[in-house]
């Protein structure tokens, strides 16, 4: 199992942090390092910062948003800073939820979600293998264009650059047991939001015959400590978040994910508290039970112990979501 670095999306402003963590989990052996974007900062803007001061470590996003760009802008995203960075670019891909997707970007949530993801990757991979130019008749994504409002004159077209890697790994963010059973055949990899590893279940049969190679690559909250309850409150705060704030009160889904990994009535009890202006409480009424099984906290040796279950799974890469560097030492010296 190898070890990557989590980074998140800025919040106020950028981190000062991320490019010395960075360099440190480089030095360190961690194999990748990824950005994300919510609502604020772009994910491929900080990976093409922290690619210039890097030289071995893969450079991820997890994720970009899909609503964000046309797939094409997407694959041309990739694409250049797969180049600029010697060929370690990995893109992650998530669809996001219509609060966000209708909210933000001012688009509309695609009524069959699946299909749109389908038509997407199929896009980017296109203009990536760049056999041929890019034609799709999809019913989310049309290249060339041919809506009721088209000028007719569009044409089919290859990228002017030629794509450093025309195999550039596509991972994707999914939630439900038919997205995640899609990811497995269409993506080089999977990018789980919450991952339990004595609840691999919860995803359904997918994960049972996964391709040869297929990347799992979940994010985990990590904190060396002596307190595990202390140590848990950040990622109850993140998980207050998602689950109350990250979606509409009926149509979360977020909130299913943790429904169906056996936490329903706290689920409904966050969003409810969230949405009523009751953040603090959202925030502690996450059971620690849930937070805990979905991170690595507490001392050394709880930390090494419960790293073996991780192990024992499907997962191929650990996404390390740490500001702490002595956290970061300590998960490569246990996982060496």
């Amino acid at each position: 199992m190898r070890l990557g670095l989590a980074l998140g999306y800025w919040g106020r402003g950028p981190s000062p942090g991320h490019v010395p963590l960075a360099q440190e989990a480089e030095r360190l052996g961690y194999d990748s390092v990824w950005t994300a974007e919510s609502w604020g900062s772009d994910a491929f803007t900080p990976l093409t910062w922290i690619a210039a001061h890097t030289s071995r470590i893969r450079l991820g996003t997890a994720v970009a948003q899909m609503a964000a760009r046309s797939p094409a802008t997407t694959a041309m995203h990739a694409l250049t800073l797969d180049h600029l960075s010697g060929g370690r670019m990995m893109l992650g891909l998530g669809l996001s939820g219509p609060q966000v997707v209708e909210g933000w970007y001012g688009r509309p949530f695609p009524a069959s979600p699946l299909t749109a993801t389908r038509e997407y990757v199929d896009v980017v991979r296109q203009v990536l293998r760049r056999e041929a130019p890019v034609e799709l008749a999809g019913r989310f994504h049309s290249h060339p264009y041919r809506g009721p409002d088209a000028t007719g004159l569009g044409k089919p077209l290859k990228p002017i650059t030629h794509p450093l890697r025309p195999d550039l790994p596509i991972l994707l963010g999914a939630e439900g047991p038919k997205n995640v059973a899609q990811t497995a055949r269409i993506a080089d990899g999977w990018l789980p939001l919450y991952w339990s590893p004595t609840r691999p279940e919860v995803y359904g049969p997918a994960l049972a015959d996964l391709p040869e190679g297929f990347l799992v690559a979940p994010m985990a909250r990590a904190r060396v400590c002596d307190d595990v309850t202390e140590g848990l409150l950040p990622v109850k705060a993140m998980l207050g978040f998602y689950i109350g704030g990250m979606g509409h009160a009926a149509r979360n889904f977020h909130a299913d994910l943790m429904a169906r990994m056996g936490y329903e009535a706290e689920a409904r009890r966050i969003q409810e508290l969230f949405l009523c202006g009751r953040r603090e409480e959202a925030v502690l009424a996450v059971p620690d039970a849930f937070a805990d099984e979905i991170s690595l906290v507490g001392p050394r040796e709880r930390i090494a112990q419960r790293l073996e279950l991780w192990r024992k799974g499907p997962v191929t890469d650990l996404l390390v979501l740490s500001p702490d560097p002595h956290t970061l030492r300590v998960l490569a010296e246990l996982n060496s």
